[in-house]
């Protein structure tokens, strides 16, 4: 008997779609529900973009972009945001930078202004480069060195995957990097991928379509026109051989270990890829999941584990190549061996057996409660149209998620589960190295 889907109605979000002539993709998305709007730029630039000998690049531009810009002085976009009673930020992405702000409909004009503003140049000056890499420095301090499981697995795992430089490299970058990193590099950065052709707006929330173009025209249309750049083939061959890795952290008290599979591509091959997002859910997601109820409950192999699409977490906004990442901490003494073997046996046994009724159509209902809370704020579907827009050129595909998810077959299932063998797999391992 066929395991049972969830029935997941599709959201209605209006969509309105243009281009300025400087190349510029605009999306809005009104709704006049509440008296807030989102408002996000995503550039066509990330982790995989940085140059080899520049390790980190990507992350300190996003830092420099708060700087000052054309018009403004440094802290001027945060006086200017905080002023209207909204908040801000930015974060860097394998594929792309974003920067956002969530700001009372009243303060559109005001956004609006200030990522024009940056957009025509961010100050570029010793000054500031020397500053924000000190503050690069220090983040890295805090997030990676002297943190347990710093950077596990998203920074140490890739290395083991991938040969090549853009896949594999540390996107926080060396230390030597950063320091030899120089103002021609950021303007030459800039140059390069901060084009309104490489870049997507998108503002959602509470304004009038008519309106909102009007300012949009009005404050980008001059930004100057510079095209995209050719966007490199990152692509690389699967894994014909399992691959290992370990290494000691003096700082975690208990051992780690994460693993990956390459998975179809997400942009070309969707429909392929779909089900290994359900998948991971089904494995991982809650106390009844397969592998938390016979690892963490029955078991005792593992205190904690997690399994997701992408290395940085978003199965929605990332393109090939691309994994599904298990990752699990272990008790004191844990084996790590046997923790893969179980992982082994858990993915064979549903391959050949399939589901329990109502598996699949409870993990699809949380997986759409999930991306419907994530879009509910009116940030979170500026940001998520915006991506969606500038890595596919659909938008609208917010809108369907939901139901897409909620279509995929126990089959599906199955299948990309089949294809998730140890000699397909790389895996990373944590040796605990503190609390002796």
């Amino acid at each position: 008997m066929p395991t049972r889907r969830a029935k997941i109605p599709a959201t209605k979000y209006p969509v309105e779609r243009f281009v300025l002539d400087n190349g510029l993709r605009v999306v809005l998305t009104p709704d006049r529900s509440a008296p807030v709007i989102g408002v996000a730029v995503v550039y066509d630039v990330g982790i995989r973009s940085e140059p080899e000998g520049r390790t980190g690049f990507a992350h300190l531009f996003e830092h420099l972009m708060f700087q000052g810009s054309e018009n403004l002085e440094k802290l001027a976009h945060f006086r200017h945001v905080q002023g209207a009673g909204g908040t801000f930020n930015g974060s860097t992405h394998l594929d792309y930078t974003d920067y956002f702000e969530t700001l009372p409909s009243n303060a559109l004009e005001r956004a609006l202004f200030l990522e024009a503003d940056r957009m025509r140049g961010p100050r570029l000056t010793e000054e500031n480069l020397r500053n924000q890499v000190d503050v690069v420095k220090e983040e890295i301090r805090v997030n990676v060195l002297n943190r347990p499981y710093g950077g596990f697995p998203w920074l140490t795992l890739p290395p083991v995957m991938f040969d090549t430089f853009p896949n594999a490299h540390d996107g926080y970058g060396s230390f030597d990097d950063l320091e030899s990193a120089t103002v021609a590099d950021a303007a030459d950065f800039f140059r390069r991928y901060y084009a309104s052709g490489n870049a997507v707006l998108a503002v959602s929330g509470d304004i009038d379509v008519a309106e909102a173009t009007t300012l949009i025209e009005r404050h980008f249309g001059d930004v100057p026109a510079r095209p995209a750049p050719e966007r490199p083939d990152f692509a690389e061959p699967d894994l014909t051989a399992e691959r290992r890795s370990t290494y000691t952290d003096a700082l975690a008290p208990l051992p780690a270990v994460a693993g990956a599979w390459r998975v179809p591509d997400p942009i070309s091959d969707f429909t392929g890829y779909l089900p290994y997002v359900v998948l991971a859910e089904v494995l991982t997601d809650g106390d009844a999941s397969r592998l938390v109820e016979r690892m963490v409950q029955r078991d005792r192999s593992v205190t904690g584990l997690g399994g997701y699409l992408g290395f940085m977490g978003d199965p929605f906004d990332v393109r090939d190549p691309t994994a599904l990442l298990l990752q699990a901490h272990l008790p004191p003494g844990g084996d790590v061996d046997k923790v893969l073997r179980t992982v082994d046996e858990e993915l064979d046994r549903l391959a050949t057996d399939g589901l329990t009724e109502g598996e699949l159509a409870r993990t699809q209902a949380r997986m759409a409660t999930h991306l419907l809370r994530d879009t509910d704020a009116v940030l979170g579907r500026a940001l998520r149209m915006a991506v969606l827009e500038q890595q596919r050129g659909e938008p609208g595909l917010l809108n369907e998620l939901p139901r897409l998810v909620g279509e995929v077959t126990e089959e599906q299932v199955r299948a990309a589960a089949a294809t998730l063998r140890p000699e397909r797999r790389a895996s990373v391992e944590v040796v605990a190295g503190g609390l002796k």
